[in-house]
């Protein structure tokens, strides 16, 4: 791995970076849809049918109306196609809470890590308002100085718009900032689009390519 050289601040990703659902999507869809009257559904195939949902969509602007509608699709095979699920709402919550969320074990270690270098934190995520009550209620919020998230400032990674407002609020100029994230298209080449450095964070690879790390262990070795 090249090191990475004058990191004064560093941002993350959120989903799929600092946690995950747990113990998935399909588990928590399951559950709340057993309640309506929708039993016998495999969590394992409502997971694939979100990841499917997920990745068919052609842009999302992270309201409560754009994730009725993925929630439809993901349950397309069990009701009428279209229709808003009954139980949407208290899916829509039930994801608000720290319960159904894993915040991966090598995040605070790496936090703690970057804090005693004396390096700024912050969050760049593209998410909607359940995220900053669910940071608190994860004991995160605390660890961050800067937190932009893209239903706040109506733009979405990798828009260099939002990363651009997270360089402003640090006391460096953007090529001083890392960001880190597990999307090429909106993590990498967003925040390097609006000149900051970027990693790949590859969690299901256990040889990740240059530019790449597996683990957020790995960060105090890249850092000059």
């Amino acid at each position: 791995m090249e090191l990475l050289h004058d990191i004064r601040a560093v941002t993350f990703d959120v989903g799929g970076t600092l946690m995950d659902p747990w113990p998935s999507v399909g588990h928590v869809y399951a559950e709340i849809a057993a309640r309506h009257g929708f039993t016998g559904l495999e969590p394992e195939n409502l997971t694939r049918q979100f990841v499917r949902a997920w990745r068919s969509k052609t842009s999302f602007d992270y309201t409560r109306a754009a994730w009725a509608e993925v929630v439809s699709k993901t349950f397309e095979q069990h009701a009428e196609p279209g229709r808003q699920m009954p139980f949407f709402d208290e899916l829509y919550e039930r994801f608000a809470e720290p319960g159904v969320w894993r915040v991966y074990e090598d995040v605070l270690p790496a936090i703690e890590m970057l804090i005693e270098r004396g390096v700024e934190l912050g969050l760049v995520s593209n998410w909607d308002e359940r995220l900053r009550p669910l940071l608190r209620k994860l004991k995160l919020g605390r660890y961050f100085r800067v937190i932009i998230i893209s239903q706040e400032i109506g733009f979405y990674k990798p828009s260099s718009v939002i990363f651009h407002e997270a360089a402003r609020k640090f006391t460096c100029p953007a090529s001083g900032v890392l960001h880190i994230g597990d999307s090429e298209m909106e993590d990498v080449q967003g925040a390097r689009r609006a000149g900051l450095q970027a990693l790949l964070l590859d969690r299901r690879s256990a040889n990740p390519a240059p530019g790449s790390i597996s683990s957020l262990r790995e960060l105090e070795a890249c850092l000059a």
